[in-house]
């Protein structure tokens, strides 16, 4: 590749309609348009706080294809975009049942994203990185994806890349039977793991739902890093045997979307900055938090400056 980046990742990005007003969807007169998938997110996430991010995936030969692709690379973000003809960009829609209520609705089925392939990943695209960061959605998407994500951890394995794994569960996508050993399979993969604690049980097959003994749980499979992520409940790790706690930020909640994608990138930002495990969960509060302020999967994402504002005193900046 051209330049080194510190983290790649891959998956499906889509467009996104989503509702502008309270309300039934049917009776809607005007939609917003955006795009959005976890990865993607992350990757804004990630650059926004100043780290060089790559992101591969596919798209169709169409217009939300293309405003996927102008989103990212707007966003300084390296785009690995295979324009693929023969299929459609997925696309998701939100709707705002009331102001506090939102369902998502995907129509992902044989889209562009769900056709990635290993050779979509370029030579040295893997293993110029310093952490490759992959999701359990890619994996639900097709067999040819779940093919590209081991694919991809294989590389970064033999190349002493680290791998990032939020397991990201999506009930739509696979039942808990058939996802929960392709969980297992990357959590072995993986050094730093990201989960909720439905997400955790979930793979463990557990009733357990003490997030520091699910976090212990996930470490004997191999990762040295697990992370608990419990919304208000803050969140919970086990980095090296130690157990660590961070409490959430009281913030006034306009949109959860996109806030565990933003604790993921404040948490990857930190670690390879080189900051001590306590600091990568303070930050990784700090930007799920804010990412909860304002609407949208990704434009509510934080800046190291945006971060900052969090603690001031004023909440005027003059």
């Amino acid at each position: 590749m051209s330049s080194e980046v510190d983290v790649v990742t891959l998956g499906e990005t889509m467009a996104l309609l989503h509702s502008l007003q309270p309300g039934r969807l049917d009776l809607a007169s005007l939609l917003g348009v955006s795009v959005g998938g976890a990865e993607s997110n992350t990757a804004i996430g990630l650059s926004r706080l100043g780290v060089a991010t790559r992101w591969i995936g596919r798209v169709g030969a169409d217009a939300f294809g293309e405003r996927v692709l102008r989103t990212l690379r707007a966003e300084s973000v390296d785009v690995v975009g295979v324009v693929d003809p023969g299929a459609s960009t997925g696309l998701m829609v939100k709707e705002r049942r009331s102001s506090t209520q939102t369902s998502v609705t995907y129509y992902r089925s044989g889209s562009a994203g769900s056709r990635l392939t290993p050779t979509d990943l370029p030579a040295g695209v893997i293993e110029s990185a310093r952490v490759l960061h992959v999701t359990g959605i890619t994996p639900a998407l097709s067999p040819s994806a779940r093919d590209t994500v081991d694919h991809a951890l294989r590389r970064a394995r033999d190349a002493g890349v680290k791998v990032a794994l939020d397991v990201n569960h999506r009930s739509r996508l696979w039942d808990a039977s058939t996802a929960r050993p392709v969980y297992r399979e990357l959590v072995e993969a993986s050094d730093i793991v990201f989960a909720g604690v439905d997400e955790a049980a979930l793979l463990l097959d557990t009733d357990e739902s003490d997030p520091h003994a699910l976090a212990e749980m996930l470490t004997r499979l191999g990762p040295s890093e697990a992370i608990i992520k419990s919304g208000s409940e803050g969140a919970d790790a086990v980095c090296d045997g130690r157990r660590l706690h961070v409490d959430a930020l009281a913030v006034d909640v306009v949109d959860t979307v996109g806030a565990g994608d933003a604790f993921v990138a404040g948490y990857l930002a930190e670690r390879l900055a080189g900051a001590e495990t306590e600091i990568c969960l303070r930050t990784a509060a700090a930007a799920g938090a804010f990412a909860c302020t304002s609407p949208g999967d990704w434009e509510s994402l934080p800046t190291r400056s945006d971060l900052l504002s969090l603690t001031a005193l004023d909440p005027v900046s003059r």
